[in-house]
């Protein structure tokens, strides 16, 4: 069987594991606590801080450990727009509707409860928003920018350092958060190239645990908690904090920022070759998202006159473990939003497939694109 889901999980690496069960077994303390083997833990959990802060260009301080991209996509939307009504009485937040679920629904949430006003960006053909359109949305009561680096889909990669200067020329400061849920070892995370102020990842899709995230978000940033209670992290989400994962997580960050850049080229040229493949021999298939800006590890298509769970079928018939788009959204009839933004009409946004690569990929994968071709041709003939 081959999985080509990376983009829902991958399977944690061995040495993430090596790295986790020192805290999961001797030195299991509560960091909170006052004697050898909690010191030992806070002592791990501050290096895992500051190893992550590294990636980012960030202070240690300003790393947040959560649960994973869904909370810290929670906190940071929330967490920065609330304080900022709090403290400014600002209550208009930006972002793109083709944001994650997390996003979206978190925009939703501060429109329904606390009043905000939503402006939701348009998106061209291949899902890339117009730093211009992002300047000529702002305001003196906007509270937050948020935009996903790369999307979760279809894999178009955003100009966040382009976007991120418009809301800088803009004159007054106003945050802009990334969600680079997607974007974590294939692109570059500096917050300071970015020009971002606050950045969502999760653990599961670079070889961590399910359950590890962290939101960066720099110290000048007002941002309310979400969870309160014992005051852990700065008092900025209180709970017990998960030494294991923490150091798991920063353990996997570190490995796929080493070994990006190799990785981003080998793979692109795999998925070009793949894409290549598909379009050449699959009449009905359409490639979704941007040709050139995507992540080295998408390729997703549409394929008229077909049902993509039918196709995904026929896929794991032959071997090959694949999707219909994110993961969060999996069983739902609706057609996929990213794509009906991006003026993909609903019927055939209804049959998009999508393939995401690891990182360790070597091989060609001309079987796959047999298999693809196979398995369209048998839904589209009844079987």
């Amino acid at each position: 069987m081959l999985y080509l889901d990376n983009a829902a999980t991958t399977p944690v690496r061995p040495e993430v594991l090596e790295a986790m069960m020192p805290f999961l077994t001797r030195w299991f303390g509560n960091p909170s606590s006052h004697h050898t083997v909690g010191e030992a833990a806070a002592d791990a959990l501050a290096d895992a801080r500051a190893r992550v802060a590294r990636v980012l260009g960030m202070r240690a301080g300003d790393v947040i450990f959560t649960s994973g991209g869904t909370e810290a996509n929670n906190l940071a939307v929330k967490g920065v727009a609330i304080a900022a009504a709090l403290n400014r009485g600002a209550r208009h937040l930006i972002l793109t509707p083709i944001e994650h679920e997390s996003i979206l629904e978190s925009a939703e949430y501060l429109a329904r409860v606390h009043g905000f006003e939503l402006t939701h960006l348009p998106v061209d053909g291949f899902g890339r928003v117009a730093p211009a359109d992002v300047a000529a949305s702002l305001r003196d009561d906007t509270a937050l920018v948020t935009v996903g680096y790369a999307n979760n889909e279809v894999g178009t990669i955003q100009d966040v350092a382009a976007i991120a200067e418009a809301v800088a020329a803009y004159g007054r400061r106003v945050p802009v958060h990334v969600d680079a849920v997607q974007a974590a070892g294939w692109l570059p995370l500096s917050a300071a190239d970015l020009g971002v102020d606050a950045i969502s990842l999760a653990g599961h899709k670079l070889g961590a645990p399910k359950g590890t995230g962290v939101l960066a978000v720099r110290g000048r940033v007002p941002l309310e908690p979400l969870l309160h209670g014992g005051g852990q992290e700065r008092g900025r989400r209180s709970g017990t904090e998960d030494v294991a994962g923490s150091v798991g997580f920063a353990t996997a960050l570190e490995l796929a920022e080493a070994e990006r850049v190799e990785a981003s080229v080998r793979v692109t040229q795999l998925r070009d070759r793949f894409i290549s493949r598909i379009l050449a021999e699959v009449p009905s298939a359409r490639l979704t998202g941007d040709p050139v800006h995507r992540l080295p590890g998408t390729a997703s298509f549409t394929f008229a006159g077909t049902s993509g769970e039918a196709v995904l079928l026929e896929l794991e018939r032959r071997g090959v473990v694949s999707s219909s788009g994110s993961a969060c959204a999996a069983g739902s009839d609706e057609p996929s939003h990213v794509l009906t933004a991006m003026g993909v009409p609903p019927e055939v946004a209804q049959t998009a497939v999508r393939f995401t690569f690891p990182s360790s990929l070597v091989e060609p994968l001309d079987a796959v694109a047999d298999a693809v071709a196979a398995s369209v041709v048998a839904v589209q003939s009844g079987g």
